[in-house]
């Protein structure tokens, strides 16, 4: 039995995501946890996702908190399983983003994996999107030859859309090399929004957004950024994605109440992921979603009125839980970099060829 553990800490700050699972011919989660992340770090992190004072310091003091986080994370999930630190063969710790600009030849994910190994006496695998970016790619997303993985038995064309803090899409056909890229926002602005005018981390189950009406203008204005006619390969983030943006909009528009921002919010994400999906596989035969979109109720319903010809649902109907699919996936990647397995796919980051991805760090 081969076990490896993924820490996953998204652009949504909500928390870090370990899984446990199982690598053998199939991909099986063992036991996941969970830790919220506390408020000073997630307000210390969303800084760093900008430019300010003193960001060097800053960042190197902030990562080592997560670090410290993921490794009481860890600690705890193993105590739960009474496993000790020799039965896990690597942690696959994807860090927590501040940066992603492939235009300009870097991303930045902080993590100190060698603090990680140090606290953990785990082998830790990390910074899978560097060696992508400096082949030419985009460095993201990362995910889709794991969802390749996951789901390859399955017939006809399948897309398997995570949506967390931005919705990426994976496309699966059985004749051809797997496609992806972001579309857009997710959750971040849907989140940003609610916690500027209601003092809340999310809309759930996006009653907010259902509370209202979508309103064109300024739906029109926002599905105006260039990123939304840019042709894959293409990734996106809070560079360009972000409360500011939405408040520049905002200002050049009539005034418009709040919970009809939220529901055109939801609009713009629902129609940037099936637009999107049209034009890269207009004949898909299931959706499959995953991440913290998974739950938002108005946001799956709105995606099976977009797509009424394709079965639209969580992964849970294959068995897989939606909260854990990216942890599993960079479980899944530190298996992959040990083993010497390549997995960026150049039809998904426009990478000049496949690359082992992932630094090792080890005990």
């Amino acid at each position: 039995m081969v076990l490896y553990i993924g820490v996953m800490s998204g652009t949504s700050l909500d928390g870090l995501d370990i899984a446990l699972i199982e690598q053998t011919s199939a991909i099986k989660l063992i036991a996941t946890h969970y830790i919220p992340m506390p408020e000073s770090l997630r307000a210390e992190l969303l800084g760093l996702c900008a430019s300010g004072p003193d960001e060097i310091a800053r960042s190197a003091i902030a990562q080592q908190e997560w670090v410290r986080l993921a490794a009481q994370g860890i600690d705890a999930l193993l105590s739960q399983q009474q496993l000790k630190p020799e039965a896990i063969r690597a942690i696959g710790s994807h860090g927590q983003t501040i940066r992603h600009e492939p235009a300009r030849g870097f991303t930045v994910q902080i993590g100190n994996p060698a603090l990680l190994t140090e606290l953990t006496g785990i082998t830790v695998v990390s910074d899978f999107r560097s060696r992508d970016v400096a082949a030419g790619g985009q460095g993201a997303p990362l995910v889709p030859a794991f969802h390749e993985a996951l789901f390859e038995e399955r017939s006809g064309n399948q897309a398997v859309l995570n949506v967390g803090g931005f919705s990426n899409l994976s496309l699966i056909e059985p004749t051809k090399p797997v496609a992806g890229f972001d579309c857009g926002p997710g959750n971040v602005l849907m989140d940003a929004w609610i916690q500027q005018q209601r003092g809340e981390n999310y809309d759930r189950n996006g009653d907010w957004a259902a509370s209202g009406t979508a309103e064109p203008a300024l739906l029109k204005a926002l599905l105006s950024d260039p990123f939304f006619v840019t042709k894959g390969p293409k990734s996106t983030g809070r560079e360009v994605f972000n409360l500011p943006w939405l408040e520049r909009h905002l200002a050049s528009l009539q005034a418009y109440s709040a919970e009809n921002v939220q529901a055109t919010l939801l609009e713009l994400t629902a129609l940037t992921i099936i637009e999107s999906l049209k034009s890269a596989q207009s004949n898909t035969r299931e959706l499959l979603v995953c991440g913290g979109g998974a739950h938002n109720a108005a946001l799956m319903n709105r995606l099976a009125e977009l797509l009424p010809n394709t079965k639209v649902a969580s992964t849970a109907t294959h068995g897989v839980d939606p909260d854990w699919v990216e942890a599993m996936a960079f479980a899944w990647l530190a298996h992959c970099c040990l083993e010497g397995i390549a997995t960026n796919r150049p039809s998904v980051t426009g990478a000049k060829g496949l690359r082992v991805l992932g630094a090792i760090y080890p005990n």
